[in-house]
């Protein structure tokens, strides 16, 4: 879709694009420019919304902002127009007011376009013309002045959207250098730790720098500090509960509407329809994961394991992955139009995470093949992600089954319904001390509960049942990982 437009006065119309997945509106969540500030080609302009997850747009041109044409809290649809610039090299009014109409006429005979260095303090430091998710190393690289005749407007638009995402472009539409790249958490990571990834050498598929990258390029410039021993109360610590939200004031109003839009309007809509489209069959067991809690902790101290996130719901996660190795069958899902039985051959492990924006499930691709310490960093790269808010939609497109940690408010477990197209999801409870008859004594144990939830078209209860049982099973013995795997 051709998401801008020129008129011959040389304002040029953005038009909200089409962001992918079938979605077909947005919501203007910030204007990052008013009306008389000069952009430049690849700002980002604005922050948007979907029903998927929030998404900055960049402008593929340079000019100074004519209008905007929605403000903050509008939902667009995809097409319509959201901002006018004006590259004409004029000035646009202070005012929101239509540009066309106050633009001098255009020469009959178009004279080429030539595009000033960008000012400074234009493009504010460190933003790039990136979608959320897809961070990029920051830059020297300057655009020089463009000579010569400019790229028709959709060429140039295709050519800036088929290399937003690996690099900025220079004057002529064509990319610059490729930066290093690197998942968020790692270029925190590298940071914190004062390291240019420009410098690291990737060890990761199609040249990713990892974690294990970054602190190789740090250690020569640092000692390595000793492992601090975790506290106590750290191996239990996602069955606390979080501290009470202070008592909201309601300044005498008996009732506050919120409109349903974006990403809670996408839960609802997923969640009754997969509730009234499978038939859901739920099925718990509690279970001693007193060794498997005993196993987090060493692991912690495993230098292998060193950086990374290791917690309860990194084994949970690896346990499930071991029993639907031995129970393939339930790694499917259902195609009502064909009327028939999609057996997935990969896993695509969804986390449900709450996130200020609402309930989101991004999924980690290809979990099945991930060793414990590449499954332990992208959970911690899932999670830094979701909690910044920056998961893009491909991340929750494609999931096959999911896990839910309700225990990590308290909860003792619950009665999970299916993501949708999804054919079993697994809660996890609160992991407490309880009495547990062990070898024969009643003995302090810590003690989880497992919910299991599965489509019944596809999951008889002898499968679902011992996708369950295995999962447990290896949770109360942790050795089953080096037997079953």
């Amino acid at each position: 879709m051709t998401t801008m437009t020129e008129n011959a006065s040389g304002l040029r119309e953005f038009k909200m694009p089409d962001v992918g997945e079938g979605l077909t509106e947005a919501e203007i969540l910030k204007w990052y420019v008013q009306p008389g500030d000069t952009v430049t080609d690849g700002q980002v302009v604005c922050e948007v919304e979907t029903a998927k997850a929030a998404v900055e747009l960049p402008i593929p041109y340079t000019g100074v902002v004519a209008e905007l044409h929605f403000p903050e809290g509008t939902t667009v649809d995809v097409g319509q127009v959201i901002i006018a610039v004006d590259v004409s090299g004029g000035t646009a009014p202070a005012q929101a007011a239509p540009a066309a109409a106050q633009a001098p006429a255009a020469p009959a005979a178009p004279a080429p376009v030539v595009e000033a260095a960008p000012a400074e303090e234009a493009k504010p430091e460190g933003r790039k013309p990136v979608l959320v998710g897809y961070g990029v190393a920051e830059s020297s690289t300057k655009r020089r002045p463009r000579k010569g005749a400019e790229v028709p407007a959709q060429q140039s638009e295709t050519l800036y959207a088929a290399t937003a995402i690996q690099g900025e472009l220079n004057g002529h539409g064509h990319a610059v250098q490729q930066r290093p790249l690197a998942k968020p958490p790692v270029r925190k990571l590298a940071k914190d730790l004062g390291v240019d990834l420009a410098t690291v050498t990737p060890s990761g598929p199609d040249g990713i720098i990892t974690r294990e990258d970054v602190h190789a390029a740090a250690a020569p410039a640092q000692a390595p500090a000793p492992v601090a021993a975790p506290a106590p109360q750290e191996a239990s610590a996602p069955v606390q509960p979080q501290a009470p939200a202070p008592a909201a004031s309601y300044d005498g109003a008996r009732e506050t509407r919120v409109p349903v839009k974006g990403v809670r309007k996408a839960i609802a809509t997923a969640m009754v329809g997969s509730a009234f489209t499978a038939p859901h069959v739920t099925e718990f067991v509690t279970i001693d994961v007193t060794r498997t809690m005993r196993l987090v902790e060493e692991l912690k101290q495993d230098k292998d394991m060193q950086g990374l996130r290791v917690n309860p719901l990194l084994l949970v996660a690896k346990a499930l992955l071991v029993a639907i190795k031995r129970n393939p069958a339930v790694n499917a899902s259902w195609d009502e139009a064909n009327q028939e039985i999609v057996q997935k051959h990969y896993v695509n492990l969804g986390i449900a995470a709450a996130t200020p924006r609402g309930l989101i499930v991004p999924n980690i691709k290809d979990a099945h093949t991930k060793t414990l310490p590449q499954l332990a960093e992208s959970l911690g790269e899932l999670v830094a992600t979701a909690r910044e808010g920056k998961t893009s939609p491909a991340a929750m497109q494609g999931g096959t089954v999911t896990i839910t940690n309700v225990g990590v408010f308290g909860v003792d477990t619950g009665t999970p319904i299916l993501n949708p197209g999804e054919s079993a999801i697994l809660a996890v409870g609160a992991i407490k001390l309880q009495p547990w008859v062990h070898k024969g004594k009643v003995k302090p144990r810590q003690v989880t509960t497992l919910a299991l939830s599965f489509d019944h078209r596809l999951v008889d209860g002898e499968l679902g049942s011992k996708v369950l049982a295995d999962t447990a099973a290896v949770l109360e013995q942790p050795k089953r990982l080096i037997t079953w795997a």
